[in-house]
């Protein structure tokens, strides 16, 4: 393991973010057993109680499992991890693992139309002006970045008012990741921000209660962007 002495500030939470290093790159595998909490402590350069807590941790995110009087045991996180997992995924070193780009388009493309048809049949009385507002800042803006967050604002209306707390939780999880790389997807997702029209056809069908219209009308603008993300992401993996 290369693990290092931790700064005093936050000291679980850096220890946590060693270990889940450790895990996600490969370094500490599956079955693997880490050192006891003593031994930890020393390597690590702090005391047991923070070398508990970030264990806590670990067990609770589904990295290792915590056996009492045992030995803590690494787990397989593509098995027992949850979503809150993913923004650790998504960039690692400052870099974009492409894989995980592409799943999350893939999740986008299915949850999106249904989170339309939601919204068409659940929304409120306030969401017609929420969605006008967003659309109108699309239209109006011009910097790359901020047309990516007036988009992720428009979802977030449709996804309040389409009532779900499953769906909620996910596109969270999905914005807290996809957040970080707005500037490096800038240029990718310029096709898709940069078409008010399409967004306005979505609002237009969820406000009209039109659930099959605004199903349509988000796979129309969330497909083609899905396509050639997806076809640039195996042309970067092919550079590589």
């Amino acid at each position: 393991m290369a693990l290092q002495p931790v700064p005093r500030r936050s000291v679980p939470d850096d220890v946590v973010e060693q270990i889940v290093d450790e895990v996600l790159s490969g370094a500490m595998q599956p079955g693997d057993h880490l050192p006891s909490e003593r031994r930890l402590a020393e390597v690590l350069g702090v005391s047991r109680p923070a070398v508990r807590e970030a264990l806590k941790r670990l067990s609770s995110i589904g990295l290792v499992e915590i056996r009492q009087g045992d030995t803590t045991t690494v787990r397989d996180f593509r098995r027992h991890a949850g979503l809150d997992l993913l923004p650790r995924l998504l960039l690692r070193a400052g870099e974009l693992d492409t894989a995980v780009v592409r799943s999350i388009l893939e999740t986008r493309l299915h949850n999106g139309p249904k989170v339309a048809e939601l919204a068409a049949r659940r929304h409120g009385a306030e969401l017609p002006g929420l969605l006008e507002a967003a659309v109108e800042a699309l239209r109006t803006e011009t910097d790359p970045v901020k047309l990516q967050r007036h988009a992720l604002g428009f979802w977030d209306h449709l996804v309040d008012h389409a009532n779900s707390i499953a769906f909620r939780l996910m596109y969270n999880t999905l914005r807290a990741a996809y957040e970080p790389a707005l500037p490096a997807l800038a240029a990718m997702m310029a096709a898709e921000v940069g078409r008010p029209e399409a967004y306005q056809a979505i609002a237009d069908a969820v406000i009209a209660g039109d659930a099959d219209t605004a199903t349509a009308a988000a796979r129309a603008l969330l497909e083609p962007a899905t396509t050639a993300l997806s076809a640039a992401l195996t042309e970067l993996e092919e550079a590589r």
